[in-house]
């Protein structure tokens, strides 16, 4: 994966860029991209912020429906190299409200920034990031036109909605990873049976953990027939009196993501031994996926994202735990076991992108 000619200056800017914000975006990713070696890395960090930017759009509630769309279709034009920055930049900008973090218009402001590390790659992991930011922006505006507090028609309307915000974000990484190293891309079929399950387990982790969060801003992910099947209106549960019932639904969800981290462990042993930046990034995001979903059964009634949110001390010894057997399957399916103990169970088939992707 070679990048290629860009002044050598730029190139250092924009990339002490993405290092200083990258943390004030995602705590997990800033754990969890530094172990992927040198350029991946850069690579998938810089995939990140795209994203990113992209869902900032998506998820203002000050900008319009119509405008969603054109700022999101012309923020994919500019990654995959049409457009101007700045009229892109200054119109956007004064659209964002109060609800979007000051970290996130930061990185709004630079987008000029994180582009141009995307330029300076090589054509085939660019064409992955396009790809990837193109369906993630037309498939996000689709449910987000008709997003609202009585959640999604059912499971499998949830899993459309998480292959296009993150599902195809495991797609991009099994295309980059395998466009790093000749040994893992001797695995890419194995790769790709699953690389839709790893985006989607972890996405779904993180819509059980802000479900209440997203309900006061009147938006839910959850599946309706399947609430629906414990005598639940998800449009109606108070957040302070949720209910057994309630909590029977979320571990019905709660099974369906740990089937699918499952799967992203099986994502995880198809990448040669050999690429251990690799594997602990992958599965370092699949152990604090399952510390959270166990943290979710333990605290019945939950009502914010901190109160699952999982200890550093926990976060430490799944790191240090991995770390000690990354190149062997049978201690890292051990791990997995070890760590999902508890959690509800059920037999599903590896999440796959919808037939209209």
């Amino acid at each position: 994966m070679t990048i290629e000619h860009t002044t050598t200056d730029a190139l250092l800017i924009a990339s002490a860029f993405q290092d200083h914000i990258l943390p004030g975006v995602s705590r997990t990713f800033a754990l969890t991209i530094p172990q992927l070696p040198q350029p991946l890395g850069g690579v998938v960090a810089n995939a990140y912020l795209l994203c990113r930017i992209a869902d900032t759009i998506e998820d203002d509630p000050a900008i319009g429906a119509d405008d969603k769309v054109r700022l999101t279709e012309q923020f994919a034009d500019l990654v995959a190299g049409r457009g101007t920055v700045v009229a892109f930049v200054d119109e956007l900008l004064p659209k964002l409200s109060s609800a979007t973090l000051p970290t996130e218009m930061e990185l709004v402001k630079n987008t000029q920034l994180v582009l141009t590390m995307t330029n300076s790659y090589a054509p085939n992991a660019r064409r992955a990031i396009e790809r990837c930011l193109r369906i993630m922006c037309r498939g996000m505006h689709r449910f987000q036109q008709h997003a609202g507090p009585d959640g999604l028609r059912d499971l499998n309307e949830l899993g459309r909605y998480c292959y296009y915000v993150a599902g195809v974000v495991g797609e991009m990484l099994r295309d980059l990873f395998c466009e790093y190293s000749p040994e893992t891309a001797k695995r890419k079929d194995d790769l790709a049976r699953y690389a839709v399950a790893f985006g989607q387990g972890l996405q779904m982790t993180n819509i059980l953990k802000d479900i209440w969060e997203d309900r006061a801003r009147g938006v839910s992910w959850m599946p309706r027939r399947e609430f629906e099947q414990h005598g639940v209106d998800m449009a109606k549960v108070d957040p302070a009196n949720q209910g057994e019932a309630v909590q029977r639904a979320l571990h019905e969800l709660v099974a369906v993501t740990h089937a699918q981290l499952g799967y992203a462990l099986e994502f995880t042993l198809a990448i040669s031994p050999n690429d251990t930046g690799i594997r602990k990034f992958c599965a370092w995001n699949i152990g604090m996926a399952l510390l959270t979903l166990r943290k979710i059964v333990a605290t019945p009634g939950y009502r914010t994202a901190n109160d699952v949110k999982i200890s550093r001390r926990s976060v430490m010894w799944t790191m240090a735990l991995t770390r000690v057997g990354i190149r062997s399957n049978t201690w890292l399916r051990f791990l997995f076991r070890r760590t999902a103990a508890g959690l509800p169970q059920i037999v599903t088939t590896p999440a796959q992108a919808p037939l209209e992707a």
